[in-house]
């Protein structure tokens, strides 16, 4: 871009072009708004009289999804496929809690929080993250996947526990 005597000025950039948020990023919240959506369509007067429970086929598609999400690690990367599980696992317990709107935004809003507050700086100035900001770690960390495997092995029960009548 010229400046006014015809030198050459810097020319802005887009932020996604500055690699500190990619998108591919977010793609996990993508599947776990899926998830959480098909989770909250159902019939309640059919599921109750169903010969085997729902709730099983529920929790097979769960771990279906995480495992296709792993497959697909192995081309697009296994942060990605580690993200899908930990925020799926997360999006369980939110569930459990609340209800599917609110888990699919509790994924979003963890990722929004690692990016925001997680990102730190070692003593000789190159980037970190801080020690609880898993879904910031490389794809390589067998840490970061062993917590996101355990949460969500311990969520996946819990969600599908009776809580009331209604669920």
């Amino acid at each position: 871009m010229l400046d006014g005597g015809g030198e050459r000025g810097p020319c802005p950039k887009p932020v996604w072009a500055t690699g500190s948020a990619q998108l591919a990023y977010f793609t996990p919240v993508l599947i776990v708004i899926a998830v959480m959506y098909c989770l909250d369509r159902h019939l309640h007067d059919v599921e109750t009289t169903a010969v085997q429970p729902v709730q099983r086929f529920d929790q097979g598609a769960i771990i279906l999804t995480a495992a296709l999400a792993h497959a697909a690690g192995l081309v697009v990367g296994m942060d990605i496929a580690r993200n899908v599980t930990l925020l799926l696992a997360l999006g369980l317990l939110t569930r459990r809690l609340a209800n599917e709107a609110t888990a699919a935004g509790a994924g979003m809003m963890f990722l929004v929080i690692n990016l925001i507050l997680g990102r730190v700086y070692n003593p000789d100035g190159h980037k970190a993250h801080a020690w609880w900001a898993v879904a910031l770690y490389p794809s390589n960390s067998m840490t970061a996947w062993l917590v996101a495997v355990a949460l969500f092995a311990l969520a996946l029960p819990l969600a599908f526990s009776r809580t009331s009548a209604t669920r």
